[in-house]
């Protein structure tokens, strides 16, 4: 093994067309070790961990597993050497079971027909092994948690022999308890000599379960530091180039009138007699574990999900928002969790995305598209608030995650909205460009604008908010004023305690 190394990646470099996606980076991973990859979107994390899986391949640079130079030319090469990647959105299918998932590239191993019994037996022994035996092997992936779903993508893992794992972005959706159970299996994966490379934004986690950091900047490499030398400010100056000394911008609050009040909301399963109110220049945080019933809650409000009964009041009016058409006509806008399938059509221009929600604003009388003064409003709105991009007419799917969420916000930003709900605003948005998010959302705030955050991390809804509400279990569980905002009284209300 070349200098101890499980895994060498020398050199790297790759172009699509005229960018150069990596410069000559360079990766080193020991048996056993749990290294963090980290960088602004953009950086080059996944360009280079698509390289080592076999989904891309590299124009420069070598490869090596202990210590022998590879050629990694397909996902198949990959996972003949043991590499695996546990994306963010999950390689299942939903209608097969768990044993059929974790087996799927071998169902007919030993011939025409498949041994069920076998099948079930490895799902259930490799489960038992995580301490997930309370999972049954037979019941349909689709079924599950997102958790126990990523369980069933870690045992695919591992039954094919995996020893060196990437964890991309694997917190994004989990509760406080499942974050906990997923670090208990990495640190046993690593007792087992599993080498583990985690990519996350979220520093907490970096530095709670790594060893050894490497960071990427502007597809270069930067450094790579022991997690125990360094402190999250000098990282935090690694990736973006400079020096942020404050994470959550301050922010002048001038808290008006009420201008939503939301009274006894019943909706479906998980909206179960919720009421609060916001007021203009308020940023009102709704905390709570994941299914709480947050994004429920406002889905009703902005009239995407149906209302069973309750009252909605909009600026002094009580409203019945049938479709989310008629909230956006009201000026009230929501920035949704899922910015792919939802915030955003990702084969559209950027230019059509940013004017999508106020297209009226660019149009005359006769409903034709001034596209002078179209382009001009994107060009200013987008350089507003740092919007890295090539052209206006590029494709949304060509941006990076953090510039993504960045246009789906700009769109409502153009919409001049009095009241916006922000869902999981920052999730899988670097260090960075979190900052630049807050900025407008003060900004917005400054200028009269109630704002509604879901969030599930308590640092934000900590550094952010002026009051919070907690949910639990589809009701208001606690509400909680600037002062008193701290993560013990987040964390009772959410668990009930």
């Amino acid at each position: 093994m070349q200098d101890g190394y499980k895994i060498e990646m020398k050199d790297i470099t790759k172009h699509f067309g005229g960018v150069k996606a990596l410069n000559h980076v360079s990766l080193k991973i020991k048996k056993g070790e749990i290294h963090a990859l980290i960088g602004e979107n953009g950086a080059g994390k996944s360009t280079l961990m698509k390289i080592l899986s076999g989904a891309y391949q590299k124009d420069e640079g070598q490869i090596f597993i202990d210590g022998k130079e590879v050629k990694i030319t397909s996902p198949k090469d990959a996972k003949d050497l043991g590499i695996a990647v546990i994306y963010q959105e999950f390689m299942l299918a939903p209608d097969l079971t768990v044993a059929e998932n974790i087996s799927i590239d071998r169902l007919a191993a030993t011939g025409a027909l498949i041994d069920w019994r076998r099948l079930k037996k490895i799902a259930g022994d490799q489960l038992a092994k995580l301490g997930f035996n309370t999972i049954d092997p037979g019941t349909k992936v689709g079924n599950l948690s997102i958790a126990y779903q990523q369980i069933v993508e870690i045992c695919k893992c591992l039954t094919r022999n995996a020893d060196v794992i990437v964890f991309d972005e694997p917190t994004a959706v989990l509760t406080f308890t499942e974050i906990e159970k997923l670090f208990e299996i990495i640190r046993r994966l690593k007792a087992e000599g599993v080498s583990i490379i985690y990519i996350s934004h979220r520093l907490d986690e970096i530095f709670e379960l790594s060893d050894n950091i490497t960071v990427l900047k502007d597809g270069g490499y930067v450094d790579t530091v022991p997690a125990s030398s360094i402190t999250k400010e000098i990282l935090v100056s690694m990736m973006v180039g400079r020096t942020i000394t404050q994470m959550f911008p301050k922010r002048n609050a001038r808290i008006g009138e009420e201008i939503l009040k939301v009274e006894n909301l019943n909706a479906g399963t998980m909206v179960k007699d919720v009421s609060f109110t916001v007021r203009s220049g308020e940023i009102l945080g709704f905390s709570g574990l994941v299914g709480a019933g947050r994004t429920e809650t406002m889905r009703a409000v902005f009239g995407a999900d149906k209302i069973d009964s309750g009252k909605v009041t909009y600026f002094g009016k009580e409203v019945h928002f049938k479709h989310p058409k008629e909230a956006v006509g009201s000026g009230f806008g929501f920035l949704p969790e899922d910015r792919k399938k939802q915030g955003l059509l990702l084969e559209q221009s950027i230019r059509i995305n940013t004017t999508l929600a106020s297209i009226h604003k660019v149009t005359n009388k006769l409903d034709i598209i001034n596209h002078k003064r179209e382009k001009k409003y994107v060009r200013e709105l987008l350089e507003g608030i740092n919007t890295k991009y090539g052209s206006a007419e590029d494709n949304a799917d060509s941006l990076s995650g953090g510039n993504q969420q960045k246009v789906a916000l700009a769109k409502w930003v153009f919409a001049d909205c009095k009241c916006i709900v922000f869902d999981e605003p920052t999730r899988g948005v670097d260090v960075g460009a979190k900052t630049e998010i807050y900025k407008i959302m003060n900004k917005l705030a400054e200028e009269g604008v109630g704002i509604i955050m879901i969030s599930s991390e308590m640092t934000e809804i900590i550094g952010m908010c002026d009051r919070v509400i907690v949910m639990r279990q589809g009701r208001v569980s606690g509400e909680l004023n600037k002062e008193l905002i701290e993560e013990n009284a987040l964390i009772k209300y959410a668990m009930g305690v």
